[in-house]
């Protein structure tokens, strides 16, 4: 398979939750080293992380979709340049040591930021990730930056009233539940 086909089917992964491709994509001793913000499950070692990726994210995320832009590759080594888009319509829980750190509220808004992604292959399979994103654009595009009242508020209120907690531990169901589904196959 050759490097576009491979990174094609990195990100079909992270938009369908296909266990399937997951297995045959990814290494089992894969590692996500972008997964610091996600739940531990992103974590994981294998195909499970991927899983647990694509399931947290589409959980904040209606039609999430990537568009690959460009792809070069160097040894072991291919370097991508991704578009991510999609429709904030669930909560997006970004965590820091296991710990929720932020929650947004849906906006209903969309989003469309440029990432670059680094795939370590070795025999046709990912086993490494690193990705440059554009988060700072991704909050901007969400109204939460530069901080205005009505955003502030929402905030505040999804952490008064418990939704910040009810919503952190559903995306961290949803990442264990999909991260799961390729365990016990």
């Amino acid at each position: 398979m050759d490097a576009t086909e491979l990174t094609g089917q990195v990100f079909r992964v992270l938009e369908t939750g296909d266990a399937d491709l997951a297995e045959r994509v990814f290494a089992s001793d894969y590692v996500n080293y972008a997964a610091a913000v996600s739940p531990a499950a992103c974590r994981l070692p294998g195909p499970a992380a991927a899983l647990a990726t694509g399931a947290w994210l589409r959980s904040a995320y209606s039609d999430l979709r990537y568009s690959v832009l460009d792809v070069a590759e160097h040894g072991d080594q291919v370097w991508s340049r991704v578009r991510m888009s999609g429709r904030h319509t669930g909560p997006f829980v970004r965590f820091r040591d296991d710990r929720v750190d932020q929650v947004l509220p849906p906006t209903g808004r969309e989003i469309d930021v440029e990432h670059f992604h680094v795939l370590t292959r070795r025999d046709g399979q990912v086993v490494a990730h690193e990705a440059l994103r554009d988060d700072l654009a991704m909050i901007r595009q969400l109204g939460v930056l530069p901080p205005n009242p009505r955003a502030i508020a929402r905030i505040a209120a999804w952490r008064v009233t418990g939704r910040a907690a009810r919503a952190a531990h559903a995306a961290v169901r949803f990442a264990n539940d999909a991260a799961a589904g390729v365990a016990v196959r």
